[in-house]
C-alpha cells in the first residue's frame, strides 16, 4: 500500500480505537443474557435473581452518563474513556476464576459503571477529532457497537463448548474480553491524544479543567430548539425500546407468524444497522436535520404500516415494514449525536450529552413496562399504535426544527 494512503488511514486510528472499545463494551453487555442458563448451572440461582442483577447493570450504566460527561468536560475525554475501559476490563477479568454469585453481581455493577463511561464521552471526543466528518465517525462508532451485540451470543456458544482450565467454559469469554480491553486501552491512551486539536495529552481550555456548574447545563434547556430536539430523542427512544422488547412476541401472538419466522425478522431489524454508515456520511454533506427528518419519517411510516397491516399482511409485508423501521431507527442514531455536538458549547459538551442520554435512556427503560402493561389490558395493537404515535410525533417536531432552524451552540 502506498505510503500516502497509509498516512491517510492512520488519521483514523482515534476512530478505530474508540469504536473498538465501544464494540467491546456492547459485547460485554449482550454477553450476559445468553449466559443466564450457564449462570443458573454454575450458581444455582433463579431467573428473578439474574434479572435483578442485569437490571442493576443497566441502572448503573444509565446513572454513569451524566457524571462521565461532566468529568470529561473537566478532566478530558481521553482520561475518562481510559479510566472507564480499565474498570470494565478489570471487572471482566475478575470473572475468570471460580467465585460465588455475589462476585458476579458486583462485577456486573462495576462493568455497568465502566462501560457507561464510554459512549457519551466518545461522541464528544470524535466530534473534536473529526469536526468535518462527525456524522461519518459516529455512524462507524454506532455500527461497531451494534456488531458487538451480534458477536456476543456467538462467542458465548463457542466458549461454552470448549474446556477451560480456570472453570466453566463461559469464563473464557470474560478472560478474552478483559485482555482485549486492556490492550485496546493502552493503544488508545498512546495514540488518541495526538489526534485531538490543541492537545498533547494534557488538558486544554476545550478539553480540560473548567469551572462548569449545573446552571450552565440546565441553561441549555431554556433554548426552545434544543429542548425540542431533546423531546425528539426521548420520543424516538420510547418507540425503539418498546419495539425491540416486544417485536418477536408481537409477531407471533398478534400477527400469527411462526416463532422461527419472527426470530428471523427480528434479526433483520438489527442487520440493517449498516445504514448508519450512509446516514452519517450524508449528514456531513447536506446537514443533520434533513437526514433526521427523513430517517424518522421512514421509521414512523413503517411503524404505521406494521400495525395497520397486522392480521392482513403476509410475513413478507410485515418483514419489510419491520426492516424499514430498522432502517429509519438506525439511520437516526449517529446523526442525533452529530446534531447535539453542533448544538452545545464545546466546554460543556460532555455533560450536556450525558443529560440527554440519561433522559432518552430513561424513556427507553419505561417503554417495555408501558407496552407490556397495555398488551395485557387493551391488547398488543393499541400498544404498538402508541409506539407509532410516539415516533410520528418525533418526526413532526424534527420537521418543525428543519423549518425554524437548528439549535446553535453559544
Amino acid at each position: 500500500m502506498p505510503i500516502p494512503t497509509l498516512r491517510r488511514l492512520s488519521r483514523y486510528d482515534a476512530l478505530a480505537l474508540t469504536a473498538a472499545i465501544w464494540f467491546l463494551a456492547k459485547f460485554l453487555r449482550y454477553a450476559f443474557p445468553p449466559l443466564f442458563g450457564p449462570f443458573q448451572a454454575t450458581y444455582g440461582v433463579s431467573n428473578a435473581e439474574l434479572g435483578a442483577a442485569f437490571t442493576g447493570f443497566m441502572l448503573v450504566y444509565a446513572a454513569t452518563q451524566f457524571p462521565s460527561g461532566v468529568l470529561a468536560d473537566r478532566l478530558g475525554s481521553v482520561t475518562v474513556i481510559v479510566a472507564g475501559a480499565v474498570v470494565a476490563a478489570a471487572a471482566a477479568l475478575s470473572l475468570t476464576v471460580d467465585s460465588p454469585f455475589p462476585v458476579l453481581v458486583g462485577a456486573m455493577l462495576v462493568m455497568g459503571a465502566g462501560t457507561g463511561a464510554h459512549k457519551t464521552v466518545a461522541v464528544r471526543l470524535l466530534s473534536r477529532a473529526y469536526p468535518a466528518r462527525t456524522g461519518r465517525a459516529l455512524g462507524i462508532l454506532d455500527t461497531f457497537g451494534t456488531f458487538g451485540g451480534v458477536a456476543a451470543p456467538a462467542a458465548v456458544v463457542v466458549a461454552s463448548g470448549v474446556p477451560f482450565a480456570l472453570g466453566a467454559g463461559w469464563r473464557a469469554v470474560f478472560l478474552a474480553a478483559g485482555v482485549a480491553g486492556l490492550a485496546l486501552t493502552a493503544a488508545f491512551a498512546l495514540r488518541v491524544p495526538e489526534r485531538l486539536p490543541n492537545s498533547s495529552g494534557a488538558a486544554t481550555s476545550a478539553d480540560g479543567l473548567g469551572d462548569v456548574g449545573v446552571r450552565q447545563y440546565a441553561g441549555l434547556f431554556l433554548d426552545v430548539r434544543f429542548s425540542t430536539f431533546v423531546a425528539v430523542t426521548v420520543l424516538f427512544s420510547f418507540t425503539y425500546n418498546g419495539l425491540v422488547a416486544f417485536a418477536p412476541l408481537y409477531l407471533t401472538d398478534e400477527a400469527g407468524l411462526a416463532p422461527a419466522t419472527a426470530s428471523l425478522l427480528y434479526s433483520a431489524l438489527f442487520a440493517v444497522s449498516l445504514v448508519q454508515l450512509a446516514t452519517g456520511e450524508v449528514s456531513d454533506r447536506v446537514g443533520t436535520l434533513p437526514v433526521i427528518v427523513c430517517a424518522l419519517g421512514v421509521a414512523a411510516a413503517a411503524m404505521v404500516a406494521l400495525v395497520a397491516l397486522t392480521g392482513t399482511g403476509s410475513a413478507v409485508v410485515l418483514g419489510a415494514a419491520l426492516v424499514a423501521v430498522g432502517v429509519g431507527s438506525h439511520g437516526f442514531r449517529p446523526v442525533r449525536g452529530a446534531y447535539l455536538m453542533a448544538a452545545v458549547p464545546d466546554d460543556i459538551a460532555g455533560g450536556s450529552l450525558g443529560i440527554v442520554r440519561t433522559l432518552l435512556m430513561g424513556a427507553g427503560a419505561v417503554a417495555p413496562a408501558v407496552v407490556g402493561a397495555l398488551s395485557e389490558t387493551v391488547g398488543f395493537r393499541p400498544a404498538f399504535w402508541l409506539l407509532a404515535a410516539s415516533v410520528a410525533a418525533a418526526t413532526v417536531l424534527s420537521a418543525a426544527l428543519l423549518v425554524v432552524g437548528p439549535a446553535e451552540s453559544t
